[in-house]
């Protein structure tokens, strides 16, 4: 492997980042140190609760009158609520759970937009020691039938409109769901087996004694979806939040002035881990927009709100590359500091397009459902390698290794070469088990590594660069090919603003590199654009790791987080079994 000769040289900032120098907060950071930042900063006060340091010790501070977070409704309402009302409206709904005699450690699911009550249901439900699950609000009744029943799905935070579309027929096939709380968002009365939330909270007393909470009890459920069969629920603990507190203050430089808008649904980890308790922890003011996708809306909501620090997805940053820097130019982002991006691998064009819109080169990172927390990252203070993961945050210790057939594994230590990415077990937002099914949850260890299943390499200076997950690798004609080398070189050609890229058998290759392109607006597909594209990548890439061939398509099935499915690719190209297809966006 050979490192780009591309950098991106750290820009000059009017104040020091939290993150001044990676080798020297490497050597000088420890979880313990981070633990007690925190549990000091509870003033005594027993527990390790996530909710409590997310809201309740603001509300007991002078950061009691400031803005927490505002709420930008999609037909233009607003609605603003301070550290101290979102605690008291917390306090209402784990008041409304201890009335309806919800017991800690119940499972609480949320199956709402991005609406004021979805946040405080969190909090609330955290307060009172239920474990969360959030879902997608864009779910099918079958995905959240599976989710509810594999997560034994006690209480369901929802809307009237949805519980009636997606949940009322499904009710007598979930014995085990007692509670049904509706927002509601229509006229009719609330139906036969629910409850009107606001009108609980309404009664409920503002007033809420959270009991002291273990720091290992299991708080949130995440489900990531599997290449097969059904889905598997990470459990992540309490402790959780001392790494999303400071993986945000050092990968996202988060400090106390700054208004913050992270772009993701809370129904993916990335939107609870940093869409709510990091910032609000932290003391920040955080954006929350209810609308989907628009590129004018959200360049409105970056301007008009001042937003200083945005965390985004890859592919949010493509939509607006297909209307190219004039759009964003239209704009003025004074307040705009830090851009952050995570869901899949960012190309490097993506990077310098940040530079063209917005004077700000756009950061990547990585981590997965099971870390809980950003594991490498491209920091404010350090120089950007374009197409980079970055580097481990201060705590991680990450390494390259090669699994033996015992199940042993090897560290690769030499620079360049390409292994299975691991990280050393022990950080606080490790997952803990993969709900009901310790064996699989196993698999994931060898010894004191956690195995990601992500193929990687580092250079010589320590940066680390994604090659693809373990089950997307093409082996054609003994060469390994990582699916996102070709991806990104597709993606280089004026023409295309999409491509996904599979292993199709080939009986003398064994595999055979395909591509699926989508072209960027203004663009027609023709045989001379797919011959365009393939002479193309035969030059950047050399013939044995050029697509042998590539069709042009329309779309590409992707996560609601934005990650390309290639093996959803496969499955249609070959004609196979799609697997779980839940956390696809809507078509």
């Amino acid at each position: 492997m050979a490192t780009t000769a591309e950098t991106i040289h750290k820009p000059q900032t009017v104040r020091p980042p939290n993150l001044e120098d990676h080798r020297l907060a490497c050597a000088a950071f420890s979880w313990a140190q981070a633990r007690r930042a925190l549990d000091e900063s509870l003033e005594g006060r027993p527990g390790f609760n996530m909710a409590t340091l997310a809201v309740d010790r603001h509300a007991r501070s002078p950061h009691a009158a400031k803005l927490a977070l505002r709420w930008l409704g999609k037909a233009g309402a607003r609605r603003d609520l301070t550290y101290a009302e979102l605690s008291r409206l917390s306090n209402r709904f784990a008041n409304v759970l201890k009335d309806l005699q919800v017991d800690a450690g119940d499972h609480l699911f949320l199956l709402c937009p991005r609406l004021p009550e979805l946040y405080v249901a969190m909090l609330g439900a955290l307060k009172h020691q239920c474990v969360v699950t959030p879902l997608f609000p864009a779910f099918g009744p079958e995905p959240i039938a599976t989710r509810l029943t594999l997560g034994h799905g006690r209480v369901l935070v929802t809307t009237s409109s949805l519980y009636r579309r997606k949940v009322q027929a499904l009710r007598e096939s979930l014995p085990e769901l007692q509670h049904v709380l509706l927002i509601t968002d229509d006229d009719a009365p609330p139906p036969p087996g629910t409850q009107d939330l606001r009108a609980l909270l309404d009664a409920a007393s503002p007033t809420y004694q959270t009991r002291p909470t273990d720091a290992q009890s299991p708080a949130l459920l995440h489900f990531t979806s599997g290449t097969t069969g059904k889905p598997k629920g990470a459990v992540h603990v309490h402790e959780a939040i001392v790494a999303h507190v400071a993986t945000a203050r050092m990968a996202l430089d988060l400090q106390d002035d700054d208004v913050y808008w992270c772009t993701a649904d809370p129904g993916w980890v990335t939107g609870t881990s940093y869409g709510i308790l990091a910032p609000l922890a932290l003391g920040v003011t955080l954006i929350v927009d209810e609308a989907e996708f628009d590129a004018e809306r959200w360049y409105t909501i970056l301007e008009q709100q001042r937003v200083s620090v945005w965390y985004t997805a890859p592919t949010a940053v493509r939509m607006m590359m297909r209307s190219g820097s004039t759009a964003a130019r239209s704009h003025r982002f004074p307040c705009l500091r830090f851009i952050a991006s995570v869901g899949e691998p960012l190309n490097p064009q993506a990077v310098r397009w940040g530079l063209e819109a917005f004077g700000l080169p756009i950061h990547d990172n990585w981590w997965q459902t099971e870390t809980g927390g950003i594991m490498i990252a491209n920091y404010l203070s350090m120089d950007i390698r374009p197409g980079s993961m970055g580097k481990p945050l201060p705590g991680i210790t990450a390494g390259i290794v090669e699994r033996s057939d015992d199940g042993s594994v090897r560290e690769i230590t030499e620079p360049g070469t390409e292994g299975e990415l691991a990280l050393r077990r022990g950080w606080p937002s490790m997952f803990r088990a993969y709900l009901g099914e310790e064996e699989r949850y196993r698999r994931c260890f060898a010894g004191d590594w956690y195995l990601t299943g992500d193929r990687a390499w580092r250079d010589a200076d320590g940066y680390y660069w994604f090659v693809g997950r373990n089950d997307d690798m093409i082996k054609s004609a003994g060469h390994l090919i990582g699916p996102f080398e070709v991806e990104s070189a597709l993606m280089e050609h004026p023409a295309v603003l999409e491509a996904g890229v599979i292993g199709k058998p080939d009986p003398l290759l064994g595999e055979l590199v395909k591509a699926f392109v989508v072209l960027r607006p203004g663009a027609r597909a023709s045989d001379e654009v797919t011959r365009d594209l393939l002479g193309f990548a035969r030059v950047r890439l050399g013939a044995a790791v050029a697509p042998k061939e590539l069709e042009l398509v329309d779309t590409l099935p992707k996560t609601r987080s934005g990650k390309i499915v290639r093996r959803l690719l496969r499955a249609r190209e070959l004609g196979l079994p799609e697997g779980d297809t839940s956390t696809l966006e809507a078509a």
